[in-house]
């Protein structure tokens, strides 16, 4: 793919690559071709055409393409590429808006070589700005791969040994302030050259240029120190959970260790990325998944078609006492009677296959400023053919008082046994316990539920049907292929992005305040958490049996053998059987000898080891 002297080489723009046999390829260091001399000007059109697709930046300004000032790849940058056989071809999405900084070399996530080591930071910002790399969903992205690329480039830290301390995140928090110092100081020749920082650099580095009416942003992301950074997306407790796109080193999906092979893994799952969910994966999972909303909301705004949702859901003012989550998780345990295990060979866990998303594909959500309604107002709004999306002030029966089954949990978390309860829930949990106590609910009719207030949205429909379906058939895909780090980090994208919807800090800036929806994941909750309660109903109907526990949307049964609880269906939302073990006479007697749920919870848990990806 030779350029001619005076050629502009622009990334997103070329011919899909003549694919090489494994066999011609040669094992000695090549020089590309397309380091032919470049020259100074860069067309205009080239600072326009890339823009074509209105990508917008967290910041609020368009995202140029990064090709202002495009300077001339010069011999200090070229030097001596590594081979092409050492990356060998992935998918090409993401080539044109991200690059792989190795101390090898250069790469684009498909594997092309672009150029030798980047051993300056000087040199990385010619490297940036002659690329000419688009935004996807998020900013262009430099993604620097190994800890020797990090010390080409002066980008060093030693914050100590995890031996000295005894808790992780101290080195954590002292390694972050200490990257954070060191950048700022080793950026000063790309900060002189005209880029500005968006935020303190960490293990992100967020850079902007501007270059008359056009801004031009990248993402610089530093592989070696990703750990630096935590949020309940990666987790911590002495222990690095999910790290995005990176994978997981606990759950085994980590990239390799050695450089190449990490960054060979690293552009295939770039490319994947972009090509299954069209977008380049963001710092974290959950802005992977409000990237993913966001490119769907403009191919909407575009079309005119759609469900275009622009202001940010924040739980509305409520009269009362709200105590926590509007809608929580269920967690519940009893203890089994002796003649539950007297048949039963094996304990199996079942849990509702990707259940958040599930549910965020099938329900209306609420949107647009909320009406304020009281007494008969409210009560006529619950009246109506189809219930609006919305809060209801109710009060919830004493759950003694109603003909419920003892070994399931009660319908709903806020729910006392002794005594009612005046709380609010949203319109699922109102349409629930409206259901009949076969279907998970408790048969009620609106009077029994004393509805006092309410807020209702005046639009509702599936805004997140489009996205659920993307990362559906993204899953599928992973699942179909055994990709489990592609899987885990799909789980990772709508899991997050529903658990972020409730924090207001997530989304501050301006044009991300839509992703603000606490009431659309405590919807998304109650769904899940009705949906299992109805499973649960039907399993005892047709093989009279009840669960021990559950969590969220899992369920834990003793078993005899020939008695399947999960579903044969392969749809989001069934059952499927997660977790399966033998009922020893060790377990039975630990059981049989439970004096609380606490020990039956550690008795299921020494069985089933914690599972930290779970399946909602």
């Amino acid at each position: 793919m030779a350029l001619k002297k005076g050629e502009q080489f622009a990334l997103f723009e070329v011919d899909e690559p003549e694919v090489v046999p494994a066999e011609t390829v040669t094992a000695e260091p090549v020089q590309p071709s397309l380091f032919d001399d470049v020259d100074d000007e860069v067309p205009e059109h080239a600072q326009s055409e890339a823009e074509s697709d209105d990508e917008t930046a967290e910041s609020g300004t368009p995202e140029a393409n990064v090709a202002a000032d495009e300077p001339s790849l010069d011999e200090e940058l070229r030097g001596s590429a590594p081979t092409r056989a050492s990356l060998p071809p992935a998918g090409e999405s993401a080539d044109g808006h991200a690059i792989i900084v190795t101390a090898a070399g250069t790469y684009t996530p498909s594997g092309q070589v672009l150029t030798g080591p980047v051993d300056s930071v000087e040199k990385l910002d010619k490297l940036i700005r002659w690329a000419t790399l688009t935004p996807l969903g998020a900013p262009a992205q430099i993604w620097v791969v190994g800890i020797d690329a990090c010390e080409m480039l002066g980008w060093t830290i030693d914050p100590g040994d995890e031996d000295d301390v005894d808790d992780m995140e101290v080195l954590r928090t002292r390694a972050a302030e200490e990257l954070t110092g060191v950048l700022q100081a080793a950026l000063t020749p790309m900060l002189t050259a005209g880029w500005e920082l968006r935020g303190d650099p960490g293990h992100v580095v967020h850079l902007s240029r501007t270059t008359g009416k056009f801004t031009s942003m990248v993402d610089i992301v530093i592989e070696p120190y990703v750990w630096t950074y935590w949020n309940k997306d990666f987790g911590w407790g002495n222990r690095v959970g999910d790290m995005g796109i990176l994978g997981s080193p606990t759950a085994g999906t980590y990239l390799p260790d050695d450089d190449l092979p990490a960054a060979q893994e690293l552009g295939r799952r770039l490319a994947w990325c972009a090509q299954h969910l069209g977008v380049l994966p963001g710092p974290t999972p959950a802005r992977t998944g409000a990237a993913v909303v966001d490119k769907i909301k403009r191919e909407r705004t575009r079309s005119g078609k759609g469900i275009v949702v622009t202001e940010a859901g924040p739980v509305p003012p409520l009269d009362g006492e709200h105590r926590g989550d509007l809608e929580p998780a269920v967690g519940w345990t009893r203890v089994p009677d002796p003649e539950e295990l007297d048949d039963a060979t094996r304990l199996v866990s079942i849990d509702q296959r990707a259940a958040y998303l599930a549910s965020a594909g099938m329900l209306e959500f609420g949107y647009g400023k909320p009406r304020h309604l009281r007494a008969d107002d409210a009560r006529d709004a619950a009246e109506a053919a189809k219930t609006p999306f919305g809060l209801w002030h109710v009060t919830l029966p004493a759950g003694n008082m109603l003909a419920l089954p003892d070994k399931l949990p009660l319908p709903h978390p806020h729910m006392l046994a002794d005594q009612p309860v005046d709380t609010w829930i949203t319109s699922v949990s109102l349409d629930a316990f409206r259901a009949p106590v076969a279907d998970g609910g408790i048969g009620a009719e609106l009077d029994d539920l004393d509805i006092t207030e309410a807020w209702v949205y005046p639009e509702q429909g599936r805004a997140l049907d489009k996205w659920a379906k993307i990362l559906r058939e993204a899953r599928k895909v992973a699942v179909d292929t055994d990709d489990t780090a592609m899987k885990r980090f799909l789980g990772a994208c709508y899991k997050g992005y529903i658990g972020r919807m409730v924090n207001p800090d997530m989304w501050t800036a301006k044009q991300m305040q839509h992703h603000h929806q606490p009431l659309w994941r405590a919807a998304i909750i109650a769904h899940c958490r009705w949906r299992g309660r109805r499973v649960a109903m039907r399993i005892a109907r047709e093989t009279g049996r009840w669960p021990l526990r559950t969590v969220t949307d899992s369920w834990v049964y003793p078993l005899p053998e020939g008695i399947n609880v999960a579903d044969d269906s392969d749809a989001l939302g069934k059952m499927t059987l997660e977790k399966h073990a033998a009922l020893t006479d060790d377990l039975v007697a630990a059981f049989t000898e439970a004096r609380d749920t606490h020990e039956i919870n550690l008795a299921i848990k020494a069985v089933f080891a914690d599972d930290d990806e779970g399946n909602n």
